[in-house]
């Protein structure tokens, strides 16, 4: 079943081990300590991250390490991208507006 990136991203530990090995290579036991769950349910997440083509693994001798596919990151980011733009324009516009307002003031 391939399953898409932003049901990845839903859930809270998914994001903290993206964000842990977004800084370097882990093994599932380095992930698994830094949460405070069982090592299957680090290893479903992982499953589920592997799944959604975020993370790739690397065997070095016996263990396996994780690591982070940024390019997968990047289609996220141009996802939001667009929504970005969005409130960028209406935060202008609120300030052109508020401006307006305080120069009929004064």
């Amino acid at each position: 079943m391939r399953r898409d990136i932003f049901q990845a991203i839903a859930d809270p530990t998914r994001r903290g081990i993206i964000a842990l090995i977004a800084a370097q290579s882990m093994t599932p036991n380095a992930i698994a300590a830094h949460f405070d769950t069982t090592r299957q349910a680090v290893s479903k997440h992982l499953r589920i991250l592997s799944e959604c083509e975020l993370i790739d693994q690397q065997q070095k001798g016996r263990e396996i390490y994780y690591q982070l596919k940024i390019d997968k990151i990047k289609e996220i980011d141009h996802w939001l991208e667009q929504f970005r733009k969005l409130w960028e324009n209406r935060f202008e516009n609120l300030d052109t507006y508020l401006a307006s307002i305080q120069k009929n003031k004064n």
